[in-house]
Order: structure tokens, then C-alpha cells, then sequence
């Protein structure tokens, strides 16, 4: 009986160098990210972006007031209504930034309910 035989290479490498080779795999393949992880960076997601403007709202709003105050304090014959005017304008701002973060924050957990829903579905089976 006649067999045949196949041409080519046959490789066989050590547990060692399987190893090595499994290390060097890792370094280039995309970095697994469990669900749990994702579920948490997209919660806080939602309240990102409404803390910066509030933030940046707050202090801006804060400046404004310090304006006001100076006007106030300093040019007291000259700028004293103008002061006074200046001043409310920023305590409108400092006002503003807290329902303006319920509000951005709000918008933002409607975009991403779905995908949040999904995902705790599948974590809780």
C-alpha cells in the first residue's frame, strides 16, 4: 500500500516560546473591556458634559459678580448703578448653572438609556 506523502513545513515551538508568543499577541490586539466597565464610563458620561458647562457657567457667572462688586466698591459715584446692574447679571449666571446641569444631564441619560438598558439586561442574566 502506497502512501502519500505531503510536502511543506511543520512548525512545533516550546511552551516557552508559546508564551512569548501569546506576550507579543498582546501587545497588539484592542484591549478587552468587561461589561461592567463599560456600563460605569457610560454612566458617567451622562453627567460629563453638564459638569463642565455648570462649571464653566458657575465661574464665569462668579467673575461677572466680581465685576458688579468692583463697580460697586471702587467707582462708587460713577459706576454705582451700573455696578449694581453688572452684579445681578452674575448672580443670574451663578443661579443658572445648577438647573442647567439637571437639564444637560437629563438629555444626555435619554441618549444613552438604550445602550445602559441593554447592557444591564445582559448582566443580569
Amino acid at each position: 500500500m502506497e502512501q502519500k506523502q505531503t510536502e511543506g513545513f511543520r512548525y512545533s515551538y516550546s511552551a516557552k516560546q508559546q508564551e512569548e508568543i501569546k506576550r507579543i499577541r498582546s501587545k497588539y490586539e484592542a484591549p478587552q473591556e468587561d461589561k461592567m466597565a463599560y456600563l460605569r464610563r457610560l454612566d458617567e458620561s451622562a453627567t460629563r458634559k453638564g459638569t463642565i458647562v455648570s462649571i464653566v457657567l458657575g465661574v464665569i457667572g462668579t467673575l461677572v459678580l466680581g465685576v458688579g462688586m468692583c463697580c460697586i466698591l471702587v467707582w462708587q459715584n460713577t459706576w454705582f448703578l451700573l455696578g449694581i446692574v453688572i452684579g445681578l447679571l452674575g448672580i443670574v449666571g451663578l443661579s443658572a448653572a445648577y438647573p442647567v446641569f439637571m437639564q444637560i444631564t437629563k438629555k444626555e441619560r435619554e441618549k444613552i438609556a438604550p445602550e445602559i438598558l441593554r447592557i444591564t439586561e445582559e448582566l443580569l442574566k
